[in-house]
């Protein structure tokens, strides 16, 4: 299945609530007639339930990989699993040296529901920084709507600490370890830039207890919180278009707009939201966010803009962060390799 059709059932099955089937909602029986391998139990009748079962599956199989140069540095260790679920796996690149080395983790984009680490296999970027002395991973997570964002979030930040529970295995210094993303995988980023370190000193799961910050990081068209209900403070209220019914609170893995702004919505968005976690003590940020346009026209600007960048780069400097935003930069379009090696400490610095 393409990731094109992929994206138009998802929003056909997230703009629904749970309880309805194709007998009383549009979009379920558009979605079983377009689909109708989603009605496992062959009952000419489609479910909300049903319809998640198909949509997680054809997201499992539908990896959004691009053709890879056949000379493309290979790593040295590939589908390595740092946790429980089968998309909670990583490819690791070792940079040579006598010392332990800095590490740049590479998340993928995709609107948390496509995507996949493979899409770094190749990069100029992951490539450069491996012949320059920094070790590189790229790593899978959990798709929407398998998980909630939240719990996403958490298998990218378990993969930090697995990384660093390979230390002495793969050369890894644990003081110096970045990360990249682009989209989904950039506000991923700064989630993991800016929230509490999640490590538990007393887990009996050894990966939990190592820290789960990370030094600096690069987002390429990042949000700037996923508290998305914050998103009209920075970017006007959305137009026909831009979210469809429904969507925002199974986002979290919510059934209702009510629930979303409840207690239990609050605690979550709470905990989603990368602006209000931005402290003093927080990391250097590289954003590079090219939709320039003085308000968003459609759901990809609505998504994307230079308005979440900027808005991320005000409380950056309110609390006193380092915030480099390319599209600011009039004089020398600055780097994000370079970014990178100089706050990671690399060799040639």
């Amino acid at each position: 299945m393409k990731l094109a059709h992929l994206s138009l059932l998802s929003i056909a099955f997230t703009a629904t609530a749970l309880a309805q089937t194709s007998e009383n909602n549009e979009r379920l029986r558009e979605g079983l007639k377009r689909f109708p391998a989603a009605d496992t139990n062959k009952d000419g009748i489609l479910t909300m339930d049903e319809a998640k079962v198909f949509l997680a599956k054809m997201g499992e199989k539908s990896k959004g990989k691009k053709a890879v140069r056949p000379d493309a540095l290979k790593p040295d260790f590939a589908e390595v699993a740092y946790g429980p679920h089968e998309r909670n796996v990583l490819d690791f690149w070792k940079a040579k040296s006598d010392k332990p080395t800095p590490v740049v983790v590479f998340i993928h984009g995709g609107g948390f529901r496509a995507g996949s680490k493979e899409n770094y296999h190749g990069d100029k970027k992951l490539e450069d920084l491996v012949k320059s002395g920094v070790s590189c991973a790229a790593i899978n997570y959990r798709f929407l709507p398998t998980a909630p964002v939240q719990d996403i979030m958490r298998d990218c930040a378990r993969a930090i600490q697995f990384i660093r529970s390979k230390a002495t295995e793969w050369n890894v210094d644990k003081t110096r370890i970045a990360s990249v993303g682009g989209s989904a995988g950039a506000g991923t980023s700064l989630w993991l830039s800016s929230h509490d370190d999640l490590a538990d000193p007393k887990a009996t799961d050894p990966v939990l207890r190592e820290s789960s910050r990370v030094r600096c990081a690069g987002l390429m068209a990042t949000q700037a919180t996923y508290d998305v209900l914050r998103w009209p403070e920075f970017l006007g209220e959305p137009k026909p278009g831009f979210f469809v019914e429904g969507e925002v609170p199974l986002f979290y893995g919510l059934t209702s707009m009510e629930e979303l702004k409840g207690p239990v919505g609050e605690k979550i968005r709470h905990d989603c939201d990368m602006l209000a976690w931005l402290s003093k003590d927080d990391v250097p940020l590289f954003i590079d966010n090219n939709q320039d346009v003085p308000a968003p026209t459609n759901r990809g600007e609505w998504l994307h803009c230079t308005q979440h960048a900027r808005t991320v780069k005000k409380q950056c400097q309110t609390v006193g962060i380092e915030c480099v935003l390319v599209q600011d930069e009039k004089e020398t379009k600055p780097l994000l390799v370079d970014f990178l090696r100089k706050h990671l400490a690399a060799e040639g610095q």
